[in-house]
């Protein structure tokens, strides 16, 4: 439902007002007005226009307001636990010793195929919960843990049910082209052919975008061409996981096939980054994926800023490799270790994002937004990587409409 409100008293406001000389247009002592669920005035609120002082307003106090969260990469919708898979390998176990156990995404493609569609609902839900406690107010929701026709399209309905019932917007996703399942394992093209011929008729009227793991130990560059160049003749756009692993030529093939974008990119080089900006493929960090796999190798996110290509942030929320539903940790973690300053990890983190998703009317505080905003308990954007860990959230707004608050 789209609300009417006033947001006063604001010590710091981030705009992320296109050519602002500081990235994220910071105003200080503002006010923001929101009507039917979009934003229509914003600035210095000693300019507040009189017509709307008889709004409902909340009295910020002094504290930092920024644009929504945009978690641009979730796969939201599982079922089951991998936490003893986690300790395991803490314990020195490789990810393929735990896979060749039944354990790896096979336990989370078993228990989300055997999962009714109300316990992955309601499982869902609860992540969604936390998200929008952590200031996210649109999120990215793949499929990709039913490796079969019916899973598939379950979990996009799910989403779908989701994205029409919880204060989250969310964009769905179709990642048939996740991994192969056990059954294909002696013949990857087999299950692609399986992707492409009964799954995709199928499941792109329920997706926004399909993506495909384009990787080291996933599918090669030409199967990723062939299953994307399909989900383009259903109507999708396309996005790519793409050298998380090794420098494996999903980026280059992002950029080639002008995709939305690629993620991950630990492994992604100059000339990629090049070829990426020229092709306006955003780039989406991930950065508590691999802090989650303790690997050294992080995204070069201050080479490809440096290079022109547009960056965005996602938490990667995931019950095997990152299962983080905040996106201001994520926000952090890309100033720490991925080379971002303050004002360009969030930016990243809202309209950097947006963008990502094609979505242009959000990740921004401009007339004509939607209305999502996050009120920080802090009074500057720059306290969420300086305060790393803490709890910064006082109030979600949604359209106008307060959907998550501090007792």
């Amino acid at each position: 439902m789209r609300g009417d409100l006033t947001l006063v008293n604001i010590g710091e406001l981030v705009t992320n007002a296109p050519g602002a000389a500081d990235l994220v247009g910071a105003i200080a002592d503002a006010a923001v007005v929101i009507r039917d669920g979009f934003i229509v005035w914003a600035g210095a609120e000693v300019e507040f226009p009189d017509h709307y002082r008889d709004l409902g307003r909340i009295d910020c106090e002094g504290r930092a307001v920024v644009p929504g969260f945009v978690d641009a990469h979730t796969h939201v919708v599982f079922a089951g636990d991998r936490a003893d898979e986690f300790a395991r390998r803490l314990d020195g176990e490789t990810y393929e010793e735990v896979l060749a156990s039944g354990g790896g995404i096979r336990a989370t493609v078993t228990a989300t195929r055997t999962a009714s569609d109300d316990e992955l609902e309601a499982a869902s839900r609860r992540r969604l919960d936390r998200m929008l406690a952590n200031g996210t107010t649109t999120a990215e929701s793949k499929s990709g843990y039913g490796l079969d026709v019916d899973t598939e399209r379950r979990q996009l309905q799910v989403s779908a049910r989701l994205d029409a019932e919880h204060a989250i917007d969310l964009v769905p996703t179709f990642l048939g082209a996740h991994h192969t399942p056990a059954a294909f394992a002696d013949d990857p093209d087999d299950y692609l052919g399986l992707v492409i011929e009964e799954a995709l008729p199928v499941c792109a009227p329920l997706a926004r975008f399909a993506d495909v793991f384009c990787d080291v130990g996933a599918f090669t560059v030409e199967q990723a061409r062939r299953v994307l160049l399909a989900a383009r003749e259903h109507g999708l756009d396309i996005r790519l996981h793409a050298d998380e692993l090794d420098h494996s030529g999903g980026a280059r093939l992002a950029a080639d096939l002008r995709a939305a974008s690629a993620d991950h990119l630990a492994y992604v080089s100059a000339e990629d980054a090049a070829a990426m900006a020229e092709a306006d493929v955003a780039a989406v960090l991930l950065p508590s994926t691999t802090l989650s796999l303790r690997s050294q190798r992080f995204a070069p996110g201050r080479m490809l800023w440096d290079a022109g290509v547009t960056v965005a942030l996602g938490t990667d929320c995931n019950p095997g490799t990152s299962y983080v539903e905040s996106m201001p940790f994520v926000v952090a973690l890309a100033c720490l270790r991925n080379g971002l300053r303050p004002a360009e990890a969030l930016w990243a983190g809202t309209r950097g994002s947006a963008l990502s998703l094609l979505l242009d009317d959000r990740g921004t505080v401009t007339p004509g937004a939607v209305g999502d905003l996050v009120v920080l308990d802090l009074p500057s954007y720059r306290d969420i990587p300086y305060r790393l860990g803490l709890d910064v959230v006082w109030k979600t707004v949604k359209r106008g409409n307060v959907v998550f608050e501090t007792a």
